[in-house]
């Protein structure tokens, strides 16, 4: 049997609300397929499934909210029946447990269930039918009466929190901040930056796109991201994830971008295997993350494993950005906006677009010197804008 665990959809997820099934007992699902949406700080995400299979049991109900990693729903694997289905995995059934007895001895937070409690849950009278009145689901109330029983006051309590509406910009400041607050004291920084000449690239665009209906012209930003791909296939390095002590490179490029939100906050979803696609189907891809980030709606697997950040902050009319690395990946690209600086070249001084492209490296993987070159890369990938 397989335990299908709620997943982490970004490094500043600790939680999330589940608000629908996709599937039912005994539907078959296979890899990829969306099973749920959860709604996180930030979005709704719909979550795919990991493994082929038989739905078994679902454990969470929607509108209840868990941590990250609680079992979600049990799985029968391909070929299992209930008669031969092998149990989950033993870290799994505690919290599969849990999840589907959420009316077992509720508890206040930081106040531990008292031995010897009865499974039955207390509930006065005057609780009962006041959350009635008022459509209040006990199972979802939690109890802070004798022995954990639901009071009346514990009722009214949880029918101002369901009118309550959830700060949504205040949750994703805070979970941003726990995140970049957890970056920064886990991971060892170091940074660096190059003005690059865009030259040739801005020359090569230009006359690109006015081949070009104004729907299907090309940004800037996907010679960045196609650069950035391409450059880590050169320095691996920088492209993978910082794990259980020790550094997993990627075989592909999927590359988070940055996107801010319309009502405040940003995530960083991913763009999969951006060094194998072309100009044409990156500006695509693009065009629709960016749209389906602003309306709250991605993919789970969007969300779980960028392998690198691409930051571009050159339309907020800055120079240069220093960004923090998002784990448990290790590094960071950012670019500034294009400005004209003057630039000397075989004894001639002429005005040139420039953009300034920094690097944020976790020291525990690359130093200075590999940094360096990486960033190299990307410039002289971005000197030859026909052949990205």
């Amino acid at each position: 049997m397989i335990a299908f665990k709620l997943p982490s959809l970004g490094s500043d997820m600790e939680q999330g609300k589940l608000l629908e099934w996709k599937v039912k007992p005994g539907d078959p699902v296979k890899r990829g397929d969306i099973v749920a949406i959860v709604d996180t700080s930030k979005a709704a995400v719909d979550v795919e499934i990991w493994s082929d299979g038989t739905v078994s049991e679902l454990l969470v109900k929607p509108g209840e909210t868990v941590p990250v990693g609680t079992v979600l729903a049990t799985l029968f694997a391909p070929g299992e029946t209930r008669e031969t289905a092998v149990p989950v995995a033993p870290e799994a059934a505690p919290q599969a447990k849990v999840a589907a007895m959420p009316a077992a001895l509720p508890a206040a937070p930081g106040v531990p269930a008292k031995p010897g409690v009865s499974m039955r849950r207390r509930i006065s009278p005057a609780a009962r039918r006041r959350a009635e009145e008022l459509g209040v689901g006990l199972d979802a109330v939690t109890g802070t009466g004798p022995d954990l029983a639901v009071t009346l006051e514990d009722v009214e309590r949880a029918a101002a929190a369901k009118l309550a509406p959830p700060d949504r910009a205040a949750e994703m400041r805070r979970a941003i901040a726990a995140a970049m607050s957890r970056s920064k004291r886990e991971i060892p920084h170091y940074y660096l930056a190059d003005n690059i000449p865009l030259e040739r690239a801005t020359a090569w665009l230009a006359g690109e796109n006015a081949q070009r209906a104004v729907p299907e012209r090309l940004l800037m930003a996907v010679l960045y991201l196609k650069a950035v791909a391409l450059a880590c296939v050169k320095f691996p390095e920088m492209n993978g994830f910082y794990l259980d002590g020790g550094f997993a490179p990627s075989a592909a490029v999927h590359v988070g971008v940055a996107i801010s939100l319309r009502k405040g906050g940003l995530v960083a979803p991913a763009l999969h295997d951006v060094e194998k696609k072309t100009l044409n189907q990156l500006m695509r891809d693009l065009s629709d993350l960016v749209q389906r980030a602003r309306a709250g709606s991605m993919r789970s697997s969007e969300m779980t494993d960028p392998t690198i950040t691409v930051t571009n902050l050159g339309d907020a009319g800055v120079e240069a950005v220093f960004g923090v690395i998002y784990p448990p990946q290790v590094a960071l690209v950012g670019f500034g906006r294009v400005v004209e600086r003057a630039w000397a070249e075989h004894g001639t001084l002429r005005a040139v677009p420039m953009v300034t492209a920094s690097l944020a490296a976790d020291h525990r993987v690359s130093d200075g010197h590999r940094g360096a070159l990486f960033v190299s890369a990307i410039r002289e990938l971005l000197q030859q804008p026909q052949q990205l």
